[in-house]
């Protein structure tokens, strides 16, 4: 059931059950380094989790050739974003829509004038960090790089060199094989992002100072089995006894108010009033987010703070934190649809039309000791 998996990592087409590569190989295998690579593009154009989740193999792929001038070929939002802040992306190339590379929907095919403009670039190495490859290693192969790398699965076309797609595999590590293709070598397996002094400065316009002590919350999940119930949000940030600020973009805001006005203490609720690099600033000033599995628990984790966050157990393999020090991942063991009893394993079953949650299962007293032990670690009590 992929939609109850990832917002990370979904090619149309190419995330639609489990990928096994039984008999492939993995091509290009040890070949290391490219020589004289000067211009790099990268593919992923897709949502925030999905970006930061590449950060590491980004990282990488520029430590091995710091030289060269790395192009995100990724969405508008990418370009607002990353321009101007420190990182491994030197610059943009917002993509219009196009079919299972940039946008879901079918019928956008790239423009001819785009892959003409692209291909003037002279592109040294085109690296595929999207997806399985059905629909995204036609476009880099139209690139005309010398050398492509990515991922593939059975019934994509080749790329140069290239490993295996298969489902179940940590989107960090599954992105770090790809690099390592190229001779790039993991440093931190965490990604990072850096707080810029903008983002700071449009947090202090908006939200002002944030309280000492602030404890984040963010109830929402793009899919609606992911969010862990609105009411248990509120019982956890009440019994933190903390200042709390709930935040979440405007498709939110009805989950954002359900959760303060659940509180019996008073909360910030914070729907749709930051952009990206500002609640990256929020964040960064809070000593705890609590979550569901979403991207802005990738965007926490990413600027330094704890989190605390309600995954399925199916997302935990692909999305999860690979570190417990900082944070803590509460599972939920629901492999059925609660409503109808569909499998969520066997990718065999279509989805079904069903959107309650599936992570209920997750009592309020395991992620509030989890949340207690991490404010505590961090020198202030709860």
């Amino acid at each position: 059931m992929p939609e109850l998996g990832l917002e990370l990592g979904l090619e149309l087409g190419s995330v639609i059950g489990p990928e096994t590569g039984e008999g492939d190989c993995m091509e290009g295998a040890g070949q290391g380094v490219i020589e004289d690579v000067r211009r790099i593009a990268v593919l992923r154009a897709n949502a925030i989790g999905d970006f930061i989740v590449t950060l590491p193999a980004l990282e990488a792929i520029k430590a091995a050739y710091p030289e060269a001038t790395l192009t995100l070929l990724g969405t508008p939002w990418h370009a607002d974003f990353l321009t101007g802040r420190p990182g491994p992306v030197d610059e943009v190339v917002a993509l219009p829509p196009i079919s299972g590379v940039s946008a879901a929907e079918r019928g956008h095919a790239a423009p001819d004038t785009l892959i003409e403009e692209l291909r003037g670039r002279r592109f040294d190495l085109a690296v595929q960090l999207h997806g399985g490859g059905r629909n995204s290693n036609p476009f880099v192969r139209r690139l005309g790089a010398r050398v492509t790398a990515g991922l593939r699965t059975p019934d994509a076309e080749p790329l140069d060199r290239w490993v295996p797609y298969l489902y179940y595999h940590h989107e960090v590590l599954r992105f770090l094989e790809v690099a390592a293709l190229v001779g790039g070598a993991a440093g931190s397996l965490e990604p990072r992002v850096e707080v810029t002094g903008d983002d700071r400065a449009e947090l202090a316009d908006a939200f002002g100072e944030p309280p000492p002590g602030l404890v984040a919350v963010h109830p929402g999940a793009k899919d609606p089995r992911r969010r862990w119930p609105a009411r248990r949000f509120a019982e956890v940030a009440d019994r933190l006894d903390r200042p709390v600020v709930v935040t979440g973009s405007l498709e939110d805001k009805d989950l954002v108010t359900e959760v303060v006005d659940a509180m019996r203490r008073p909360a910030i609720p914070l729907a749709g009033a930051l952009g990206l690099g500002a609640l990256g600033a929020l964040y960064e000033r809070c000593d705890l987010l609590v979550a569901n599995d979403t991207g802005p628990r990738h965007l926490a984790a990413a600027v330094g703070t704890p989190t605390v966050a309600v995954y399925w157990c199916g997302n935990l393999i692909n999305a999860g934190p690979l570190v417990r020090t900082l944070h803590r991942p509460l599972i939920s063991w629901t492999t059925a649809c609660p409503d109808c009893g569909a499998s969520g394993v066997d990718f065999t079953v279509p989805r079904c039309a069903h959107d309650g949650s599936w992570v209920t299962d997750v009592p309020v007293t395991a992620v509030l000791e989890q949340a207690e032990d991490l404010l505590t670690r961090g020198g202030v009590q709860t």
